[in-house]
C-alpha cells in the first residue's frame, strides 16, 4: 500500500500510476468532436471508482460531481461531490465534498457501476452553485432529445423531461429555489450545446421571434434536406451554429455545403454563427435579426 508506483486520490483508496498514465493516453489519442467533454468525464469516472473503494453504503456522487459523470455542461469540480441520505453523517475527507440529503429530494441512479444523483435531481441540487443562465444551459442539455445516425428522435434516451424537473423543485425547499424556477421558465427542448443554449438566450433577450428547435428542414416535395438548429418558417430563415470541427472535419465541411446548397435551393436563407459571433463579439442576435428583418420580419408588429 506505500508502494512509490500507487497514487493515493483518497484516503485508503489506491491507483496505479500505470492505470493513470493510459487513462491519459486515451484522452491525449481522442481528437474527435467533444473530446474535452469525453475527458472529464473519463476523469471524473475513475476519480469516483476511486472513491468507491472506500466509501461508506448508500454513498451517490452528486451535483457538479454527476453532472460531469454524464456529460452535462458543467465545471469540473476540484472535490468529489457525495452524498448520503440524511440524517447519516455527510461524508468528508481530503478530495471529498460530502452532504447529507433527505430522501425525499434526490432520486439515485446507477450509471457505469457509480451509484449517481438522477439528472432531474442533479439539476435541482445545482440550484444553490450555479447561476440562472449556467442552470438554464444545463436544463437545455438535461432535456434535450438525441437522434440517431437516421436522424430519427429518441425521446426515450433524454436525460430528463421538463415534467421532471419541475417534479424536482416540486419535491421540497432546497438552497436556490428561486433560481431554479426561474431557469425552469426558460428551458427548451431542442438545443444540442451550450453555445446553442447561449444563442437562444440571447436572441430572446435581443427580442427576435422564438425559432424552431433542432427543426427539419424539408423542401416543396417533404423530402428532409437537412437538420437545422434554429429555423424560422415564416421567413424562411435557418441558423447554424458551427463548432470548430466544421471547419476542421472535411466530411462535416463537405455535408455542410451540400446542405446549405440543398437549402438555398429549396428557398431558404442560412446564417452561419460561431463561438466567437456568440460568445466573444456577442453579435449573434444583431446578425439575425438584420436577415430577418431582409427577410420580412417587422419588430414592432
Amino acid at each position: 500500500m506505500r508502494a512509490k508506483d500507487l497514487d493515493r486520490p483518497f484516503h485508503g483508496a489506491r491507483r496505479t500510476v500505470a492505470d493513470i498514465a493510459a487513462e491519459q493516453d486515451e484522452i491525449a489519442r481522442d481528437t474527435e468532436p467533444l473530446a474535452p467533454t469525453r475527458a472529464s468525464m473519463r476523469r471524473m469516472r475513475s476519480k469516483a471508482l476511486s472513491y468507491l473503494q472506500v466509501a461508506t453504503p448508500g454513498s451517490f456522487i452528486c451535483g457538479a460531481s454527476a453532472a460531469v459523470l454524464r456529460g452535462y455542461p458543467v465545471d469540473l469540480p476540484n472535490e468529489l461531490d457525495v452524498a448520503v441520505f440524511a440524517p447519516r453523517r455527510a461524508p468528508k475527507g481530503r478530495g471529498v465534498k460530502g452532504r447529507g440529503i433527505a430522501v425525499h429530494l434526490v432520486d439515485v441512479e446507477v450509471v457505469d457501476g457509480i451509484p449517481t444523483s438522477s439528472p432531474a435531481s442533479t439539476w435541482a441540487m445545482l440550484g444553490r452553485d450555479l447561476s440562472v443562465r449556467k442552470l438554464i444551459i444545463l436544463g437545455d442539455a438535461i432535456v434535450r432529445v438525441p437522434r440517431d445516425e437516421r436522424g430519427i428522435k429518441h425521446p426515450e434516451r433524454a436525460g430528463a423531461t421538463i415534467e421532471q424537473l419541475q417534479a424536482s423543485i416540486d419535491a421540497g425547499p432546497r438552497p436556490g429555489l428561486k433560481k431554479l424556477r426561474a431557469a425552469l421558465d426558460r428551458i427548451r427542448v431542442g438545443c444540442a450545446s451550450p453555445l446553442e443554449s447561449e444563442y437562444r438566450l440571447d436572441s430572446e433577450d435581443a427580442g427576435l421571434p422564438e425559432p424552431e428547435l433542432d427543426a427539419d428542414i424539408c423542401n416543396a416535395q417533404g423530402r428532409r434536406l437537412g437538420i437545422s438548429e434554429f429555423a424560422y418558417p415564416q421567413y424562411g430563415v435557418v441558423v447554424e451554429v458551427e463548432g470548430d470541427h466544421h471547419r476542421s472535419s472535411k466530411h462535416q465541411w463537405n455535408r455542410d455545403l451540400q446542405k446549405y446548397r440543398d437549402y438555398a435551393n429549396a428557398g431558404w436563407e442560412v446564417v452561419r454563427l460561431t463561438a466567437y459571433d456568440i460568445r466573444t463579439l456577442r453579435r449573434g442576435p444583431r446578425i439575425v435579426r438584420e436577415v430577418l428583418i431582409r427577410r420580412g420580419w417587422r419588430p414592432d408588429l
